[in-house]
């Protein structure tokens, strides 16, 4: 690339490097207009994604329910900021914010950084949940896996393991659901956007909904839940 193409491609780029400064009032404005259409383009992904999928979302919910049912356990995994809210899901189970509402188990596979260097150095990073899905999950557990693209491999490959051992497997992706939407999940929801900011809102929804779901479906069985999870809800209780 020659020097003008260079200066052409940064001119494209970031515009701001070398047009003359804006002025405070129409940069202000410029960004209240920002504020609007992201909040625009927030509210159209989530109401379309629950216009569309509703039924989807409820037959997931009844699924991971299913697994509590089976003194399962569900277990999570994403990279980057899906690891973020593979964090926030089983955070979101394991010590429920709402007052009365047992806990139930939970553990993201990317919590343990010791495990997850080791077996990225040993072996590659493209094996970090596959391994521990082999060794820590059942049949009667299940897996969630979150990726904005779909085609995580280190994803793709512990879905495939899961699948292996009979455990339920529930994706969460956006654009058109990726190669984690070809390879048959037990359920796959996906965000029809190209946004990653978009679609990582709208997975937060998706899981929050899913969490009061998954407590509703569990109503009936809190007699044997709360022989279980008796001492952790007291302790919650006083804690609040």
């Amino acid at each position: 690339m020659t020097n003008t193409e260079n200066a052409s491609h940064l001119q494209a780029l970031y515009p701001f490097l070398t047009k003359k400064k804006s002025d405070t009032v129409s940069m202000n404005q410029a960004l209240l207009d920002s504020v609007e259409q992201k909040m625009a383009q927030h509210q159209s992904v989530i109401s379309h994604f629950f216009a569309t999928h509703q039924q989807a979302v409820v037959d997931c919910a009844n699924a991971i329910a299913g697994i509590y049912k089976k003194q399962g356990q569900l277990f999570t995994m994403g990279n980057g900021g899906s690891s973020s809210d593979a964090s926030h899901i089983a955070v979101e189970f394991l010590h429920p914010v709402t007052t009365g509402r047992p806990a139930l188990p939970a553990y993201d596979l990317s919590c343990d950084k010791t495990v997850m260097t080791a077996i990225a150095n040993d072996v590659g990073y493209q094996h970090v949940y596959a391994r521990q899905v082999a060794n820590l999950m059942k049949k009667n557990d299940a897996l969630i896996g979150i990726s904005t693209s779909g085609n995580s491999d280190n994803l793709l490959r512990a879905f495939a393991q899961a699948k292996k051992i009979g455990a339920v497997t529930i994706g969460l992706a956006g654009g058109t659901g990726g190669e984690m939407a070809a390879m048959e999940l037990d359920h796959c929801l996906v965000v029809a956007s190209d946004s990653i900011h978009r679609t990582q809102e709208c997975h937060v929804a998706i899981y929050h909904v899913l969490w009061d779901l998954v407590h509703t479906l569990l109503a009936d069985e809190r007699g044997y839940l709360s022989n279980k999870t008796n001492h952790d809800t007291e302790a919650e209780h006083e804690i609040r």
